[in-house]
């Protein structure tokens, strides 16, 4: 099964905060998860693909670019979006089709808008996700805390379904890379 590491608005000013934006909640942890990860899907030969927003820190400089204690590796596929859903308005879903990617490994920020937007709209598009539970944040919002919002989303997205592929929520200690949706169907 052909695979790939999708890493979702990481980027600087998101994840640290800015003049516009205030930082994720428990940011040391989300970075070092995406790392961890980033390096099993080396390991095991996967496909890295990063998306960054061009809303954040207005589309350059070093708040636009993926948070610097990632470990961006050189030969990463990086795509930019303007829109919450990483799959409007760019080249992801073709790539993903001419790669045979069937399973999305899934992280990054923030939490209720661009990841379960991507989550949902990637069953839509035939593939089968794994977000990484403890490998997405967000920030506090008038309502909840960025806990609650990370917490009910991974509850809410685990076992989500389109009938034919659906979502997991899996933790970045765990081996992201040996699906476990055929167990579920």
């Amino acid at each position: 099964m052909r695979q790939a590491l999708l890493v979702i608005d990481s980027q600087q000013a998101l994840i640290d905060g800015d003049h516009v934006e205030p930082g994720v909640v428990e940011k040391e942890r989300l970075i070092t998860n995406i790392n961890t990860v980033i390096q099993k899907a080396l390991d095991e030969n996967i496909s890295i693909i990063f998306v960054r927003d061009v809303d954040v820190a207005n589309g350059e400089g070093p708040g636009f670019e993926v948070h610097k204690e990632i470990n961006v590796p050189s030969h990463a596929v990086t795509f930019n979006k303007a829109a919450t859903n990483s799959f409007y308005g760019t080249p992801l879903n073709d790539y993903l089709k001419e790669q045979k990617i069937e399973h999305l490994v899934m992280m990054g920020c923030k939490t209720e808008y661009c990841l379960d937007t991507a989550v949902r709209t990637a069953t839509v598009n035939g593939f089968d996700v794994t977000l990484v539970g403890d490998g997405h944040s967000t920030s506090d919002s008038d309502t909840l805390t960025g806990r609650q919002i990370i917490d009910h989303h991974n509850r809410t997205l685990h076992g989500h379904y389109n009938v034919d592929n659906f979502s997991l929520v899996r933790n970045s200690a765990e081996d992201l890379f040996t699906p476990t949706h055929n167990n579920y169907r």
